[in-house]
């Protein structure tokens, strides 16, 4: 498939070259990823302020994402205590504005009467 604006995606089968991305899916389709990233993206936060954002996520369901994110390199506890995005966070969150944006006219379409 391919776009004007964006690349052209080609699955290979069993091509190694395709593990970086089924490692992104795989950790990203876990429940509350995405939402972390999405919630750290303004900017830091402490930890009882994100579980507070995060609803019905329990605190240590919440520890477990954050050290699996803190591994993977998306996010990391800076001097004050709170958690942010690291440099590759940032780019990802910057990623997922385009879905944002998707997300938006996807809604208005579906919304609209027929």
């Amino acid at each position: 498939m391919r776009s004007a604006s964006g690349p052209e995606f080609v699955r290979r089968g069993d091509d190694p070259a395709n593990a970086p991305m089924l490692a992104v899916m795989e950790l990203l389709g876990q429940r509350w990823m995405l939402r972390i990233i999405w919630e750290l993206e303004p900017g830091s936060l402490g930890f009882l302020e994100l579980r507070r954002r995060m609803g019905n996520c329990s605190s240590s369901m919440l520890s477990e994402r954050l050290q699996q994110l803190t591994a993977a390199g998306l996010v990391a506890k800076n001097d004050t205590g709170t958690w942010e995005l690291t440099v590759s966070g940032v780019g990802l969150g910057a990623a997922l504005s385009g879905l944002w944006d998707w997300s938006e006219s996807w809604n208005a379409r579906r919304t609209q009467p027929s």
